[in-house]
């Protein structure tokens, strides 16, 4: 099997997931993606799209992540990780697609305007 080469994006953070047979490492930045994301929370959304599919231990993926947070990166790899294995197999389209793997959310932050604090946060008034 050659590598499967995917792209997943969320808010700022990029990241690009290389998959290829193996045992089940994942490699984030190389690094253990356990010890790159040490929230129990941001690991398993790592993980979905390989246990929504029953395949955590057949592929070894390695990880290029940058911009934005933890959070972001997580999500940005989930989706990269989704479309790889849809690559992979057709078959395991509808199941990603049905707990909405492969949906990009284009949610982004909005931009400070002027005249205001944040986006959409005034100043302070004072009367006096």
């Amino acid at each position: 099997m050659e590598v499967i080469k995917t792209i997943g994006r969320r808010k700022t953070a990029v990241a690009r997931a290389y998959l290829s047979s193996g045992k089940g490492e994942i490699k984030v930045n190389n690094r253990d993606f356990k010890e790159y994301f040490p929230s129990e929370v941001l690991q398993i959304i790592v993980k979905q799209p390989l246990v929504t599919t029953e395949q955590n231990d057949n592929f070894n993926i390695s990880i290029n992540v940058f911009g934005g947070g933890l959070s972001g990166q997580a999500e940005a790899i989930r989706l990269s990780i989704a479309r790889a294995l849809v690559e992979l197999d057709q078959e395991s389209r509808p199941v990603l697609k049905a707990e909405g793997f492969l949906t990009r959310d284009s949610r982004m932050v909005e931009r400070k305007k002027y005249g205001r604090r944040k986006a959409r946060r005034a100043f302070q008034f004072s009367k006096r």
